[in-house]
This record gives structure tokens, sequence and C-alpha cells, in this order.
């Protein structure tokens, strides 16, 4: 499974590249059919990331390729999901808060996570039975992924008292989360509120910079999926708010419930 993470990061990293190459020059905007932005760096780092995959024998499930009908799908053990640019709004608004997403799923359940931020070029992964890590300088050094793990910090990364902290959307506030949030702070006395875009926000719960993340709108699988699987790996988890148990993937509509991380 390991030669599996490192090629998860090295198709990250290749994706992170067409992205940034793309963020710096005066790009186009179009809109998908759910009326999601789209950039010429959502299809550069789906097609670096589904190539580099395909040297496996698991099949992809990409934003960029999500029409791949359930009758074909739900048969699968396990797969690739992939997102390839989260964040797209946070890219057009070159604020830096956008990453490039990939799990391994494993009988619904996120079993690996890769999530690279090409801005800071911050990387995070998690693999099942091995823990959750954090490089806060990761440039694709030649190397395999033990040595990555060797220069790695685990998470979570505990440092010091803080206020119980909360993590909320940048782009997709909503009126339920504002109350959860008011809800919190009673009970706490005092919350520290960090707003932030894309997978980001699942990676401050994950290294312990934040308690909790609750997201009361909607999402895909693929916007939480390595995220999942990072926190998992940390020791913690993402849970339905619906059913009060364990989000699940490759379900037939990829819409999640609305979840909290803690």
């Amino acid at each position: 499974m390991l030669e599996n993470l490192e090629l998860a990061i090295q198709a990250a990293y290749k994706a992170g590249i067409e992205i940034i190459d793309v963020y710096g020059s005066s790009f186009q905007v179009e809109l998908k059919s759910d009326k999601t932005p789209l950039t010429e760096a959502d299809k550069r780092a789906h097609r670096v990331i589904v190539n580099e995959l395909k040297s496996t024998d698991f099949p992809v499930l990409s934003e960029e390729g999500r029409d791949i009908p359930y009758e074909e799908r739900k048969n699968w053990k396990r797969f690739w999901m992939v997102d390839p640019l989260d964040g797209t709004k946070e890219f057009i608004k070159r604020n830096g808060e956008f990453t490039v997403n990939i799990a391994l799923i494993e009988d619904q359940k996120p079993i690996m996570g890769v999530i690279y931020v090409p801005v800071t070029q911050t990387l995070y992964f998690g693999l099942e039975g091995k823990g959750a890590f954090k490089i806060a300088k990761f440039n694709g050094a030649l190397g395999n992924v033990e040595d990555w793990i060797s220069e790695a910090r685990p998470l979570p990364i505990l440092e010091g008292e803080r206020p119980f902290t909360a993590v909320g959307s940048r782009s997709h506030p909503s009126k339920e989360t504002t109350e959860f949030l008011d809800d919190l702070t009673k009970k706490y006395g005092q919350l520290n509120l960090v707003s932030m875009g894309s997978s980001l926000k699942i990676c401050l719960v994950a290294e312990g910079a934040a308690d909790i993340y609750p997201r009361f709108a909607p999402t895909m699988e693929w916007d939480t999926a390595a995220g999942h699987g990072i926190v998992l790996a940390a020791g913690k988890d993402i849970i339905d708010h619906s059913t009060g148990e364990r989000m699940k993937y490759n379900k037939e509509d990829l819409l999640n419930n609305w979840f909290i991380v803690r």
C-alpha cells in the first residue's frame, strides 16, 4: 500500500505544478452545468492525475470525470476518488486556499488521503495503519514515501493550550452553521472561529489546530474523501449529521449529507 501512497503524492505534486502554471496567467473561467466554476487548471490537473494513477488497477472517480453510471461503480471494491482542484472559487480569487485532493476508497471508507496545497507547497497525507503526516515545504524531491514520512511531522500536532476552535467555510456560509457555532460559544464560553477555503478546513482539524468543523451546506464526496482519509489516520473522524455514523463514499447520489469533522 505504501507504493500507492507514493504514487498519489507524486500525482498531487505534479498536478500542483500545472495549477500554479495557470494561476500565474490570465486564465478564463467557464461555468459547468451545475453552475460551478471551471478553469484550465482544473482540466490540466485532472489529466495529470488520471495519467499518473492509471498504472494501478483501480478505477478513478474524479470531479472532472464524474459521469460514471452507478451500475458500473457500485461494484468497485477499491478506487481512487479525486478532486483535481478543490476550492476553484478560492483559486479564482487568488487567495491561495485551494488544494489537490486524492483518496483511495475501500468498501465505502477512505483508507488513504493526500492533500497538496500548491501555493505553500504544504503536503498532508494519511494511510490507515500508518498514521497521518504533514510536510510544510514539499518540493517533490527524489526519494520514496518512507523518506518523506521520516521528514514529516506526525498528526495531530499538539502545541500548547488555546481556546476551543472551530473552522468554517470562507465561500459557503449557512444559517444552520451559524446557529451551531452560536451553541458552541454558549457551551465553551469562548470560541475561536477560523474561516478558510477548500479541504484545508479538514486539515486544520487533523493537525490539531482546530477542534471541530461543522458543514451544514452542500458538498460532494470528492470534496471530503482525501481529508477524511487523513483525519481517520490521525485518530479523528467525519460524522454524517443525518445518521450519526461515519460518512460513506460511492453512494448512488455522490452528494454528501451535512457532516461534522471532530
